[in-house]
């Protein structure tokens, strides 16, 4: 009954403040501590008792009364910090005044007339301004204080066996209160879940403070001024924060000590607690937040502050912490794909693609790491979840944000020689059901789910066939043997693009076929003696290469060409199993138990490739993209491009295919004898032949190896904002902190 008559007189007051005309005084303190002094069980009850059309009237109707509400409640917290200890019902006050800022503030973000309103002073503060700070720096640098405050949200590492009342505030240091192990910080803390849950709750708040940022349209987007408070030297446990964020995710093994299904009858509050330091980590190292925090100080008379989070990530440079962060993103990586004989005995976690963007975070900001990654076996552990992943969410139209991120990270990975050597490793993993049975390497895993996710996938991925081609041709000189399977489907995909329809269709198309004539000639030239398979599969489906040199331009050809009549052949989009495929996705969301309704967020628009690779060239030598022919402009809509003789004519010209049509011109009369003289029909006497062959002496000479290499660009920068705030939306629904709010980052889309 206690709990029934705590939410009850919770919402008498709830309903008091907004039917009240008059604003309240903020010196009616027993009016005010109705709010965070009840004895509410958890965060949810304040989501039921608040209802959303409350807050906005109470915004519209009286925004004093909601002005000082916010005001109070800052003011408990920014008391509460500056105690070591806080006694149960102090602890008590802290946690409602945190829930209820999380269920308000979206609501003021949403509303643009709102927008200053955090940075102005505390009304006690008003009278003296020669030392006052906003409203949201006083929030943040409570919060961020109260993370660290003995028996509520931190253990004393160092000092299990001290009582907390020898730490005062002239010998605490936080950093000895540092939440895990790992980088940094040698101890492990005994866990205890409360102490997790405490976190959890205020880190959402850091979370929904972040937050404004999915309120402004992306063109109108600017520096997130909480962001840039939490992150900069304002902040004084922005050290302590940073290593603890970093270790707490690091650290976590979903699965525990083994025990099958433990995760049933045991609750694991670290789990929540790691998915919200892990979205907590990868917006304060948002790289588009810092480049408009740059703008903004260029045009500043202000004194720059760094952003401290992106600064600290940087600097790691042991090798036992890169191992341990390398470590740990592998193994939350590898959870969800990991097979046991009893099934669903095994804990899976669900926060992968924040995973995946915070691995993006750490190689783009921290090269050492990127190298580090490289060098280490590892890197075969970060591509297998990557791939399973492509493949599992290449139908799903929710999940079209995934497949980017994973074909961006891989496109990074492959600009680096290491990798591609890394490749020639024997696949011993159980593939996906649906990739072809094969026997090989991780090159030919790979290529194989990128044949998938092309023939197969969605047709919104048409805009990466360009980056997965890219991928396969940065790799390409260093694959030693790809298998049958392999080689078949690579010559499959040349077929498909070669096609008059396909090729006519579009002004960027024939790049395809650039891309994957550049891929056998790689191979050819530099791994011959090894890719048998590859050679043979060649000869056989030679008249792909010969219709291609002899593709006719006339008028008529053009447009006879342009009839999608095989379309079907090569290409089964599958856009209609997309809301099949929602119901279980990561990246999309279900609104109540009894809801069919599923929704996901829209993207960003995906980078032109010119934009996002650099060329070099095996002796560093930096190029143009010999295919590049500028961005893909949305002006075709209106007057709709045309495939011309001349068009043709400036790109037929250059197709690379004097390697392998001199390859055909020496082997295939080899082939053929043997064929005849022999009376052969089975395909391994010629395999056998084809692998001791040589074309020493025979091809053209080797042209320097041309690696696209990832560079920044604001492009991806403002990809990577929408898509990791859409992401965050969809993940934080119970509670639905930002749900059925005036979102303007990005679309709200029902699926």
């Amino acid at each position: 009954m206690g709990a029934t008559e705590s939410k009850l007189n919770f919402r008498k007051a709830v309903v008091q403040l907004t039917t009240k005309l008059q604003a309240v005084e903020a010196a009616d303190n027993d009016f005010w501590d109705r709010f965070w002094s009840e004895n509410i069980a958890g965060i949810q009850d304040f989501f039921a008792l608040i209802p959303a059309a409350e807050i906005r009237a109470l915004r519209e109707e009286s925004p004093s009364n909601i002005a000082t509400l916010c005001y109070k409640a800052i003011e408990k917290l920014v008391s509460a910090s500056n105690n070591l200890h806080l006694t149960d019902q102090e602890q008590l006050v802290v946690l409602n005044c945190t829930r209820l800022l999380t269920r308000i503030l979206p609501y003021i973000f949403e509303d643009p007339d709102w927008n200053g309103f955090f940075w102005t002073k505390l009304p006690d503060q008003a009278e003296n301004h020669d030392n006052t700070v906003p409203l949201a720096q006083s929030l943040v640098v409570a919060v961020s204080n109260l993370l660290f405050c003995p028996d509520f949200t931190a253990v004393s590492a160092g000092s299990y066996n001290v009582s907390n009342k020898s730490i005062d505030s002239s010998n605490f240091d936080s950093c000895e209160f540092i939440w895990e192990a790992g980088v940094g910080f040698p101890y492990s803390p005994p866990s205890n879940g409360k102490i997790d849950q405490n976190r959890t709750e205020l880190l959402k708040l850091l979370l929904t403070c972040f937050s404004e940022t999915m309120y402004s349209t992306p063109a109108s987007l600017k520096c997130n001024k909480w962001i840039h408070c939490f992150c900069s030297s304002d902040n004084t446990q922005a050290l302590p924060l940073f290593v603890s964020l970093l270790n707490v995710v690091c650290s976590y093994n979903p699965v525990g000590i083994g025990v099958p299904y433990n995760y049933m009858f045991f609750e694991d509050f670290r789990e929540p607690l790691v998915e919200v330091a892990c979205q907590l980590l990868i917006v304060t190292l948002d790289q588009n937040n810092a480049l408009l925090q740059d703008e903004h100080d260029a045009s500043s008379t202000e004194t720059a502050k760094p952003n401290l989070f992106i600064n600290y990530l940087s600097r790691i440079h042991r090798d036992e912490d890169f191992s341990f962060i390398l470590t740990g993103v592998c193994r939350l990586l590898n959870n969800p794909i990991q097979q046991t004989y009893l099934p669903g005995s095994m804990k899976k976690i669900n926060f992968h693609q924040e995973l995946m963007v915070l691995f993006w975070r750490l190689c783009d900001i921290n090269k050492k790491f990127l190298f580090f990654t490289l060098k280490s076996s590892e890197v075969l552990s970060i591509l297998v979840p990557l791939l399973y992943h492509l493949n599992d969410a290449r139908a799903d139209q929710s999940r079209i944000g995934l497949i980017h991120i994973g074909v961006f990270i891989l496109l990074l990975l492959s600009g680096e020689r290491n990798f591609g050597v890394r490749l020639n490793k024997p696949f011993t993993a159980a593939a996906p059901t649906d990739v072809p049975v094969f026997s090989g390497t991780h090159a030919d895993f790979l290529i194989l789910v990128f044949h998938r996710v092309i023939t197969a996938g969605h047709q919104r991925l048409q805009p990466l066939y360009d980056c997965l081609l890219t991928i396969i041709v940065n790799i390409s000189p260093y694959l030693k043997s790809i298998s049958m399977t392999t080689s078949t489907k690579l010559l499959h995909l040349l077929e498909a693009f070669s096609t008059p329809w396909f090729l006519f269709s579009s002004e960027q198309n024939h790049h395809l076929v650039f891309f994957l004539l550049e891929i056998f000639n790689n191979i050819i030239q530099y791994q011959f003696d090894g890719n048998y398979n590859l050679i043979y599969t060649i000869i056989r489906k030679r008249h792909v290469f010969h219709q291609l040199a002899n593709l006719p331009t006339d008028g008529s050809s053009l447009t006879n060409g342009k009839q999608p009549r095989k379309k079907q052949k090569f290409f089964k989009v599958l856009s209609e199993s997309a809301a099949v495929a929602a119901a279980a996705s990561g990246s999309s969301a279900k609104l109540g138990e009894n809801s069919n309704s599923t929704i996901s967020t829209s993207l960003a628009d995906t980078p032109d490739l010119d934009n996002i690779i650099s060329p070099v060239t095996s002796d560093d030598t930096r190029q143009q993209n010999p295919y590049g022919s500028g961005p893909r402009t949305p002006s075709d809509e209106v007057q709709p491009w045309k495939a011309t003789r001349e068009w043709v004519d400036t790109w037929k010209s250059k197709l690379p295919l004097q390697t392998i049509m001199r390859m055909l011109q020496v082997l295939v009369p080899q082939v053929e004898k043997i064929c005849i003289d022999k009376n052969l029909t089975d395909e391994s006497e010629i395999l056998k032949f084809l692998q001791h062959g040589t074309l020493v002496g025979l091809l053209p000479v080797p042209h320097p190896i041309l690696i696209r290499k990832y560079q920044s660009n604001s492009g991806t920068s403002s990809w990577f904002c929408t898509y990791m705030w859409g992401v965050i939306y969809l993940r934080n629904i119970d509670p639905p902190i930002w749900y059925d709010t005036d979102v303007k980052l990005f679309d709200i889309q029902r699926v």
